[in-house]
């Protein structure tokens, strides 16, 4: 069955170039009408440029519709503008892809706390406020599907982007909200973990071969699935160079301990039960884990009693 986004409307940030740039044109192919969002930065943030224009040509070339929007997702006003600017165009927002970010890597003992606060800004923050903007009238519709860009940074570290990492693993937590709160509207959020070859990855120093394959249409077909209406929830997903991966934040079952052994040395002496992977589970929410504290807690002969 082809996935179709027509009588759909898509905001999609930082999409004046690399990631978002393929999914707005990807979109738009699909019959998306196309919000698309950049201030047109450097790759740290500063400057500006009608990147979102040029954009926006190219989806009008195919056949396409689309609005551009120099907002900055870190001032909420400028994005609830944004909102309001595509309900009055094209009369409802459908989809929110979350991609904009910057980047100022630097070791942590070499970081100011003014790089670190302004990356957390505009991918922790400028995603939130994004989603706030749209989060009522995905409600009032009904209908909604919400992507945050996280990455392997933020899911498993990366010397140099601690502020990044930081930022990116948020986004994956706030998912993990945001998907049961907006269940009873049929809003539906993910996290993406991509892997491409972007400017923001260009001086890596990655061989031209492989930089060729971690093309941003290689991460695409993952996106759309991801908006459509079929979409999963609360799902992060890895994509590069036509790899397509699903990552979980797991929980062993542990091991309760009695009174006595409560003390470091006690989490010394059973420390290998504690990490013990076998009948892990992925939590749905946490409240699990509250439920497997009840119940190891049982298996001693303690009880507690859960509101």
């Amino acid at each position: 069955m082809t996935i179709s986004f027509e009588n759909r409307v898509a905001i999609v940030t930082g999409a004046g170039g690399g990631l978002g740039r393929a999914y707005a044109l990807e979109l738009a192919r699909r019959g998306a009408k196309v919000v698309v969002n950049d201030i047109g930065g450097a790759r740290d943030g500063t400057g500006h440029s009608d990147a979102a224009l040029k954009v926006v040509e190219e989806i009008e070339q195919i056949g396409g519709a689309a609005m551009s929007n120099g907002g900055d997702v870190a001032e909420f006003a400028q994005m609830e503008e944004m909102v309001a600017k595509a309900k009055e165009k094209f009369g409802g927002v459908h989809i929110l892809i979350n991609n904009a970010g910057i980047l100022r890597d630097k070791s942590f003992a070499k970081m100011t706390m003014e790089d670190f606060e302004l990356v957390v800004k505009v991918h922790l923050i400028g995603s939130a406020n994004c989603t706030k903007a749209v989060w009522e009238t995905m409600r009032e519709q009904n209908y909604g599907r919400i992507l945050m860009t996280a990455s392997s940074t933020g899911l498993f570290g990366n010397f140099g982007q601690a502020n990044y990492g930081a930022a990116k693993l948020g986004l994956a937590g706030l998912t993990k909200t945001l998907y049961l709160e907006g269940a009873k509207n049929n809003i539906r959020v993910n996290t993406l973990s991509p892997v491409a070859g972007t400017r923001m990855t260009e001086d890596l120093g990655m061989p031209d071969d492989f930089f060729q394959a971690l093309s941003p249409e290689n991460v695409a077909p993952a996106v759309l699935y991801l908006v459509s209406e079929d979409a999963p929830t609360n799902m992060i997903i890895g994509a590069g160079a036509g790899a397509y991966q699903a990552a979980y934040v797991t929980l062993t079952p542990g091991v309760a301990l009695p009174p006595e052994e409560r003390t470091p040395e006690g989490i010394a002496a059973h420390w290998n039960e504690i990490i013990d992977r076998t009948g892990e589970i992925v939590p749905q929410s946490g409240r699990e884990q509250s439920g497997m504290v009840v119940a190891a807690l049982a298996k001693i002969g303690q009880t507690l009693t859960r509101r």
